[in-house]
């Protein structure tokens, strides 16, 4: 027998005895995301003169005035942003009167669910909860599940003249699972928004 095939078939027969001898099986290790830390939860009053509701927000966010809406001028001044930069996120707070300029109550309550509603491409599911506080305040909260660009959105009204519309997004792709915890952590904010609120 040649030199060469004797060294090929060593060689072979040494590879067979190792892989045989590794009898370890591989477990993936699951996908690891950034450790947030959250601040204490302490809450300050928005108590703007002139505009037409109050309610409490965190002390680590900032009250922004939103000055554009689609490349467009939001039709009254009171339309303004709660941003979150720690977390990189953003709370869209909308305001609209009933009843002015086309506003009819039903209008706007349906724009609200239509607009919630245009992310069921994405969501797994879409959960609705009352709102309703002893400030004259009632609407609808929405939890939206799975990987939508908005996953927590709600509006507040009293069903005669103010109707606000908030929904929160993050500056980043909507991954479910990596946004979680901040997730969780900026609902209870919105639902003390919603509880503190109060029409002027």
């Amino acid at each position: 027998m040649p030199y060469l095939n004797r060294k090929a078939i060593a060689v072979f027969s040494l590879l067979i005895f190792f892989l045989a001898a590794c009898e370890n099986t591989y477990t993936p290790k699951p996908r690891g995301y950034f450790l947030v830390k959250f601040p204490e939860k302490k809450y300050r009053t928005f108590d703007m003169p002139g505009y037409p509701y109050t309610f409490e927000y965190p002390v680590y966010a900032n009250i922004v005035k939103d000055t554009s809406f689609f490349g467009e001028k939001p039709e009254n001044p009171y339309w303004i942003n709660i941003d979150f930069p720690s977390l990189n996120g953003k709370i869209y707070l909308s305001y609209k009167i009933v009843g002015k300029d086309k506003n009819d109550f039903q209008k706007l309550v349906d724009d609200a669910f239509k607009m919630t509603y245009k992310h069921t491409y994405k969501a797994e599911y879409i959960d609705e909860n009352k709102i309703r506080t002893q400030h004259h305040v009632s609407g609808t909260f929405y939890e939206v599940g799975g990987n939508a660009a908005s996953s927590k959105q709600f509006f507040a009204t009293d069903s005669t003249q103010h109707f606000l519309r908030g929904a929160l997004y993050f500056y980043s792709s909507p991954k479910a699972d990596s946004l979680a915890p901040s997730i969780e952590f900026l609902e209870k904010d919105m639902w003390h928004l919603v509880e503190t609120l109060r029409w002027r």
